[in-house]
């Protein structure tokens, strides 16, 4: 027996639910004057409901910008600028744009609230076609306004930090506990992290598993900074400052800046990596094969997250099958900076 297809939901049916016009649906889609904002709402609610949104065809049609996807960072200039991670994410954005003949927009913003303004600046303002939202908090404001404006969006976080969003994400708790575990087996008994911003959703899913992996340890640290290789280097020498029984064995570092940066300070004070202490860094960019010695690391691949960031946006805009989903767990590769402790 052949099943009924289901019938396509259209833009008449979108007008019809929210009691307006097909030119009505039209306006509030392509954010164009005429409508007020409680019909506009009304409209972009009876489209969620019914699961519908305009095709890339339509949209470029109707001279939408879908040629630009926009990317806004809470993070400073000078901090971003020496992050290998974002530069590896956008370079792997970069390149899903690049086979489509689209441009990253990029902003750097201050907080949170300036980041909701830009956001929906760009999509009234008809510049982009959907955007890519990174940096994920507890209460995300940038959850209701998505749903507000109908706006074609992937989180880059895990899908308990982000409303229902289409997400692609790592498992960072599976990770850190892997991390733990591995320097508990070389013998490790006092080990410290040394994270990021306490307020990134992230920093808290893996603060929360470090806690859970090193409850039955000796010893267990964790410090939060801002993933700057100075504040990396401020909490390596606090955590090692302390007389030999009651400081870390092993640090587990949040990125490989501040990973490298340990290295430093643990030479600047006359300790040896890894026979003094053991370091284990985060992402394994190249920085880590320039340390002597090597880094070891938690490694997984930067630029290929960010491609398929892209490649779901996309999907989202046209209205295809990228759904939420995680990306490869991070993977240890141990290396010259890890070794049982003396």
């Amino acid at each position: 027996m052949t099943a009924t297809p289901t019938p396509r939901v259209t833009i008449k049916d979108v007008a019809a639910r929210a009691g307006v016009s097909k030119g009505a649906v039209s306006l509030a889609f392509n954010h164009k004057p005429g409508l007020s904002e409680a019909t506009r709402d009304r409209i972009f609610l009876a489209a969620r409901e019914l699961g519908w949104s305009p095709s890339l065809t339509a949209r470029t049609l109707a001279g939408s910008r879908v040629d630009v996807v926009g990317l806004a960072v809470c993070r400073p200039a000078r901090v971003l600028g020496l992050e290998p991670w974002y530069m590896d994410f956008v370079s792997g954005v970069e390149s899903v744009l690049a086979e489509h003949s689209s441009s990253l927009l990029l902003r750097l913003v201050r907080n949170m609230d300036e980041e909701v303004g830009v956001q929906e600046s760009w999509w009234r303002g008809r510049q982009i076609g959907g955007s890519i939202l990174v940096d994920f908090r507890a209460d995300d404001p940038r959850v209701g306004l998505v749903e507000r404006l109908g706006l074609p969006v992937v989180a880059v976080g895990h899908p308990s930090l982000t409303g229902g969003l289409t997400s692609v994400w790592t498992d960072d708790a599976t990770a850190v506990t892997e991390a733990v575990r591995y320097l508990a087996a070389l013998g490790h008994r006092r080990i410290a992290r040394v994270g990021g911003a306490a307020a990134l959703g992230h920093t808290a899913i893996r603060t929360a598993a470090f806690d859970e992996a090193a409850g039955a340890l000796a010893g267990a640290w964790q410090v939060a900074t801002d993933f700057s290789g100075d504040a990396g280097a401020r909490a390596t020498r606090s955590l090692l400052t302390a007389s030999a029984p009651d400081r870390p064995t092993a640090i587990v570092y949040d990125n490989d800046i501040m990973a490298v940066a340990g290295v430093s300070v643990a030479a600047e004070m006359g300790l040896r990596v890894p026979d003094d202490v053991s370091l284990l860094a985060w992402d394994d960019s190249q920085l880590c094969r320039l340390t002597h010695p090597t880094l070891s690391a938690m490694s997984h691949d930067v630029h290929g997250f960010g491609a398929e960031v892209a490649r779901t946006l996309f999907s989202v805009i046209t209205g295809g099958e990228g759904g939420s989903h995680p990306v490869p767990t991070p993977v240890l590769t141990p290396r010259g900076s890890t070794a049982p402790p003396r």
